[in-house]
């Protein structure tokens, strides 16, 4: 199994305390937050996309440019990019350009997002949300991958020159995968490809996603694709993560901000149904418990799923000394057991994308060896309590 940190960079009040940093802090934590995570062996760091609600994370490619500059192991993905309502040439060439900042650490991950509110402000209709991804992304892998593109299609001005998008990414096309949260679509879209799957695995029960995931690897094997290829990521859980000595500590710390935040939203159709963290713990994805209740839980959704990426969300109304005890934690103490009992060839030698020169004679660093790397000499004995 290999590992993502993803920030869609929500920013709320936490709602025990009431306190919320500022928009300054919040951006700047992301940034520390990924250099830390590459201390500790974490695989890749993801930075989503959002254009409504409480998220600041409308300008992905500026947070992973600086992620860019301050790290040189970690793969640097989006969690999505919402590609319905970008325009495919600024993509290519946004994107590109952090491919050549981190020297090949790009992997994209698109998809149309789950904020309905995006496409009126974009002056798109909602109706359109999978044709504009399915167009949009065929012309992004064209832009990628070849030169002197000349282009037309149904949603966007066509491109009757001759044209090559600058800068080229630093290695042949990085790798593209999909987000898959509620339709086949996106699921269909990828296996058409022969792309990777990432399933949200956020709100609904995992059943609704192993649907997706089935459809997914059914429909790969009908196209012809390489089975040996065939990567699917998986979410945690909008609740994020935390780790306790006990699961009854876990539930009992965090408990009141889980259910805080659950009881504040209240978007319908978009509603997770484990509304209280005992419902979390124990059916939801949520990955909050003692070390091995987590571990148990990443194992049960690897024999459902079969993912070889899995991605963790730090709960960020947390103060953030304690966010970072929380990643330091989880590397030391659930990583290796899942790496141990789920091995994968993503990233790897036999990985089509694993030697793009930005990986190529890469080392793993051992997570016990950065605890006291940076962070201050925080240590995750450290205890902090949540809510006083």
């Amino acid at each position: 199994m290999k590992f993502q940190v993803l920030d869609i960079i929500p920013h709320l009040k936490n709602p025990v305390t009431g306190e919320i940093v500022s928009t300054a802090d919040r951006l700047n934590q992301v940034v520390q937050t990924a250099r830390r995570a590459e201390e500790l062996g974490y695989d890749s760091f993801s930075v989503g996309e959002r254009h409504a609600g409480e998220f600041i994370s409308s300008s992905p490619t500026t947070v992973l440019a600086a992620i860019a500059a301050v790290t040189s192991r970690i793969r640097l993905q989006s969690g999505v990019t919402v590609l319905s309502v970008l325009d495919p040439v600024r993509v290519a060439e946004d994107y590109a350009t952090i491919d050549q900042l981190s020297r090949g650490r790009l992997e994209l991950v698109i998809g149309k997002g789950n904020e309905v509110l995006q496409y009126p402000l974009f002056g798109l209709d909602l109706a359109d949300q999978w044709g504009l991804l399915e167009e949009k992304y065929a012309l992004l892998r064209r832009l990628w991958r070849e030169e002197d593109v000349t282009w037309s299609g149904r949603f966007r001005p066509a491109l009757p020159d001759k044209t090559t998008t600058t800068p080229r990414p630093y290695a042949g096309s990085p790798r593209i995968w999909h987000g898959s949260a509620t339709t086949l679509t996106s699921a269909a879209l990828a296996a058409r490809w022969g792309d990777p799957l990432f399933t949200a695995n956020a709100i609904q029960p995992r059943e609704n996603y192993k649907v997706l995931i089935d459809h997914y690897v059914a429909e790969y094997e009908r196209h012809g694709h390489d089975p040996r290829h065939r990567y699917v990521g998986s979410g945690s859980g909008a609740g994020g993560v935390f780790i306790a000595d006990t699961t009854q500590e876990a539930k009992r710390q965090y408990g009141p901000v889980y259910e805080g935040l659950a009881a504040a939203r209240n978007v319908p159709g978009n509603n997770s149904p484990f509304r209280d963290i005992d419902h979390a713990v124990a059916e939801g994805p949520a990955l909050v418990g003692s070390p091995e209740q987590v571990i148990d839980k990443i194992l049960s959704y690897h024999e459902l799923y079969g993912h070889s990426l899995q991605s963790i969300s730090l709960p960020t109304t947390l103060p953030f000394e304690q966010q970072l005890d929380i990643l330091e934690r989880f590397a030391l103490e659930v990583v290796p057991a899942v790496r141990a009992s789920a091995p994968t060839t993503l990233w790897e030698s036999a990985d089509p994308f694993g030697g793009r020169p930005g990986f190529a004679g890469a080392t793993q660093p051992d997570a016990a060896s950065a605890v006291t790397t940076d962070h201050d000499n925080h240590r995750s004995d450290i205890a902090y309590v949540y809510a006083h």
